[in-house]
Order: structure tokens, then sequence, then C-alpha cells
């Protein structure tokens, strides 16, 4: 075996790093629709021969830790017949996939005609087929009502187009941008492959394999050092869902037990409720990557993100729960149970880490819209990034991140530019800015959420919502207050209005119709009365707190203003 060089090792994990970096870049700069190029809705990576992760750019964390389970079931799936030059798209979420939209690309790396690793990128698409154009389907109750299933199948073999299954799988899909898009996706797997040989002619085979395995055992050090600085322990948390689509006033519950013991830790959801009827239900691989991403945020964030840093990681989604539904069920519902899957683990960890831990995010409320463009004579879906993305929840010793989005996003989603947002839909935007007091109080604040308003522009829209964050605000811990729920209004052109429901589907909603959504802000952390004077003078200076709010949740009197 090659001899383990401390110094080359970082190389290459600084490496994987900047190859994953650069395929995010490639897509970001290639990829047409604004769901790509706009808000990243995607994820990149790198996994070796047999499916480990080497390394991953997660600007959608929800998406990041469902490749390489995908990974291994193609190695299964394509036993003996994996070759260079073939591309194999999946987004089946009965083998392994998270959601229906998110399709990926897996592109084998081969060396001296030897299978070395495996580049893969998978993107949220603007459409997938199904009923609903858009792929959010909220009367759905199977699989075959919210998608294309597309099983492991390979579009290239041997370097060879295979046009009979690429006008199959694009026949059912409306939009001819999501070709376009999954061409940008093989060309970031493209990228990954190039370097990757590279690496390995520079260094050689068996240098990578040597320094992979001590990469891996390095990061699971790491993990376990963390674990152990929890105590020992079994702590129990729940998170809520609020409607399955089709039953008003049903409520489920998310229920964790986690174990803690020396070295290892595990999350099982054992007691979760029974799967819904409706497309509010989960897949293992989205309900994996929620507790995978949530945990993430309260350990080292230095950590490499290979697969030695999940070994002493367990979980348990048994089927049949909602976090992990049966076939056919419907489930495109399922990244967004993230944030209930999340306040679980936190409740269940704040008392024993509480100073690893935040306050509860703003959780999701979501707009979709789809129509034609009369102007351009073209469709478009548009997710609004833009006006879901409330507050995170505060930490000891600092604020939420205001306006940063859904905790499966943490960050990675961007909102949408403006002028890109007219120009991409036929909507006139008049409005998006900080929500003032939507923060949740404490002596540190949770972020803030954000207030937008726009003119729907295209006659006969079909308008989608999708989320939980109209029921519950998200909440606040050791004394801090709770942050602000969120809501959707539609005023159409005659005066009417009309507040649909967290799941709901309109068809044929007017040109002209106001679109009013208000995103919550995170909780707060602490005790208000202990929070900086001076920081709070300038917050409402600057329109952050309201001087009644200021008042009446901070206890600074007008005369201290």
């Amino acid at each position: 075996m090659s001899k383990i060089d401390p110094i080359l090792l970082s190389v290459y994990a600084r490496t994987f790093r900047s190859i994953t970096d650069e395929m995010s870049i490639s897509l970001e700069k290639t990829a047409r629709s604004p769901i790509l190029c706009e808000a990243k809705d995607f994820v990149t990576g790198l996994y070796d021969a047999q499916g480990n992760m080497l390394e991953q750019t997660e600007n959608l964390p929800i998406l990041a830790f469902s490749l390489a389970p995908v990974c291994r079931y193609i190695l299964e799936y394509f036993d003996g017949d994996i070759n260079p030059g073939d591309v194999i798209f999946h987004n089946d979420v009965f083998s392994m996939g998270n959601q229906n939209n998110d399709v990926a690309v897996f592109r084998p790396i081969f060396f001296k005609d030897k299978l070395v690793a495996w580049s893969a990128v998978k993107g949220h698409q603007a459409d997938i087929g199904g009923n609903v154009p858009g792929g959010y389907n909220p009367n759905a109750k199977e699989v075959w009502q919210e998608a294309l299933r597309i099983p492991p199948i390979k579009v290239y073999d041997r370097g060879i187009l295979r046009r009979d299954v690429w006008d199959l799988i694009f026949s059912n899909i409306r939009l001819d941008i999501v070709q376009h898009d999954m061409k940008a996706q093989m060309g970031a797997c493209t990228v990954g492959d190039r370097r990757m040989v590279e690496l390995l002619t520079k260094y050689g085979l068996e240098s990578f394999e040597a320094h992979k395995v001590a990469l891996f055992d390095a990061t699971r050090k790491m993990m376990e050092a963390e674990i152990v600085s929890i105590p020992n322990g079994i702590y129990h948390g729940e998170g809520m869902i609020y409607y399955d689509g089709h039953n008003e006033g049903s409520e489920f519950t998310i229920r964790v037990e986690i174990t803690v013991e020396d070295k290892r830790i595990k999350f099982d959801y054992s007691a979760t409720d029974a799967q819904t009827d409706g497309f509010v239900n989960g897949t293992f691989t989205s309900s994996a990557s929620a507790t995978i991403l949530t945990f993430l945020q309260m350990v080292n964030p230095n950590m490499p993100h290979n697969e030695g840093m999940v070994r002493p990681i367990e979980m348990i989604i048994p089927e049949g729960t909602v976090l992990n539904a049966s076939y056919p069920k419907a489930t495109t519902f399922g990244n967004h149970l993230c944030p209930p899957n999340a306040d679980a683990i936190i409740r269940a960890l704040a008392p024993v880490i509480p100073d690893r831990i935040t306050a509860g995010w703003n959780n999701l409320l979501c707009s979709l819209t789809t129509g034609l463009d009369e102007e351009k004579g073209d469709k478009y879906v548009d997710i609004g990034f833009m006006g879901l993305k409330g507050g995170s929840g505060a930490m000891k010793g600092t604020d939420g991140y205001d306006h940063i989005g859904m905790i499966d996003a943490s960050g990675g989603v961007l909102a949408q530019d403006y002028e890109m947002f007219e120009q991409q839909t036929p909507h006139r935007l008049l409005m998006h800015e900080y929500s003032q007091d939507s923060a949740g109080a404490g002596q540190w604040r949770g972020g803030l959420g954000v207030e937008t308003k726009y003119i729907l522009g295209s006659h006969d829209t079909q308008f989608v919502t999708f989320g939980d964050g109209d029921f519950e605000p998200a909440f606040g811990l050791f004394g801090g207050g709770e942050g602000t729920l969120n809501s959707i209004t539609l005023t159409y052109p005659d005066g009417t209005k009309q507040v649909p429901n967290n799941k709901d589907l309109i068809a044929g909603v007017p040109k002209g119709t106001l679109f009013h959504q208000l995103a919550g802000g995170g909780g707060g952390y602490g005790d208000p009365l202990k929070r900086d004077r001076e920081l709070l003078r300038q917050e409402i200076r600057n329109g952050v707190i309201s001087s009644e709010a200021a008042r009446r949740d901070y206890g600074l009197e007008e005369e201290e203003q």
C-alpha cells in the first residue's frame, strides 16, 4: 500500500472540493432555468468506484446526501455493464431518489480502463411530467400523478447517444428548457471526469486509493470526536406537519429518539406517524438527508464532507411512516418535511448542547406559478424563491440570519435577482424588503423574514402553494420569543381576496392579480431583556424593529430609544 503523506492527504481533500466547486460553477453558468442558474437549486459531487462520497458542493443540502445511495443502487442495477462514456439519468423516489423533480446525472470515471470514481449532479427541474406543470401537485395520491419516473437509465452508452431513450424522456416533459438544463448537468459531470483523471495521472491510482481510505478514516474520527462531546443518553423531540392536502385539520407528528453512545449517534423515527394519503410524505433518502444536514449544523463546520463523516451516524426510518412512504404513494412534499424534522432534532438536543443549536427556523410556505408568457410566447415555471425566504433561528452569541430561507437549503438557495425575475416571468415586482418585527425577540434575535408583492402577468395562471409555515411560527429557546407566521394572499382584479391553503392548487388565476407574501422570521434565543441596548436603538433607526416592539418585547422605554 502507498505510504500516507499528511500533506498530500490535505491536497486530495482540497482538490476533491475544488473539483466539485468547479462543477458547480460550470452548471451555474450554463443552465437555462432560473431554478438552477439563479437559485442554485442543485448539488455537485464526486464518489469513489463503490459509490462512497469523496466530496460535495452542497448548494442545496437536502439534495446532497441523496446522491451516494443512488450511486450504489446504479452499481447494483448495471452490475458488470458500466463502461467509459456512459451517462445515466435517475429521479425515481422508489429507488433511493429524494424528489421526482430532482433529476440526477451520473458519469462513471475510468482511469486506465478501470472504474475509479463517479461524478454526479442533481438539480431541480422546471418540469418533470405528471398531472401538473412544475411538478408540485397537492391533489396527488400516487406517484404517477406527480411525475415521469426515471429509474437508472443510460442516455449515453459508451459515448453514443441513445436517441430513442432521450426522446422518450423528453416527450413526457412539458418544457424544452429541461433538455438544456440536463445537458448542462452532463457538462458539469464531464468537468468532474476530466479533473479526476488529471489528479490520478499526477499521483497515480495506488496513491489515490490509499489516501482516500485515510481521508475517510480521519473524517470519521473528526465526527466521532464531535459525538463524544455530547453527553451519552437518550433524547426525544417532536415536530409537527399540518394538513395533508386532502383532509382539513389533519396533523401528523414526527417523533425522533436520539441515542448518543460514546462515538456513535442513532436517530430512530419508529414512533413517527403513519404515511398520509396525499403528497405530504417523504422518502427514506429525503428524510435521511434532512437528519444529516440538521446534525451537521451542530458540529465542526470545517469537517470534510465525505463517507467518513456519516459512518458514525445510524438512522432508523421505518417504511410506511410519513418520513418513508411505501410504494406507490405520492411524495413530492418530502424535501419540505425537513423543517419539522429539524425542529424535532433541535428540541431533543437543546437541553444537552445548548451552545451548539439554534432556535427554530421559519418554516416554508412556497408559491409556484406556471402559465404562458404571452409577450414571448413561451411557457414558464417560477418557484417563488424570493418571497419564501424567512429567517433562521438565533443561537448563543449570534443573531439568526436574515432572509436565509428553508433549513433544508441552509443558505445555499439564493433569492432571485429582481431584473431576472421580471425577464424570466411575465410578472411585475412591486415590493421586496425585510419584514419589520418578524424576528423572534431574544438576547440574540431571530433572522428577519421578508415581504413581497408582485402583479401576475399571465392569463389563466396556475398557482400552487406548499408548506407548513402558516400554522406554527419558529420557536424560541431559553426565553427567546417566536418568529412570525407566513402568509400568502391573492387579490384579484375585481378586489376579491383569496388566502390559499398551505397545500393548494388554484387554476385560472387572472392576469393583474396582486400576490402578497409574508415570510416569517426565526426564533429568538435567550432573555430579550438582556439584549444590548445600543444595538436595539440602531435596529429601531434602521427599521428592523418598531418602537412599539422594542418597548413590548425588550422593555426599552420610549425615552431610552
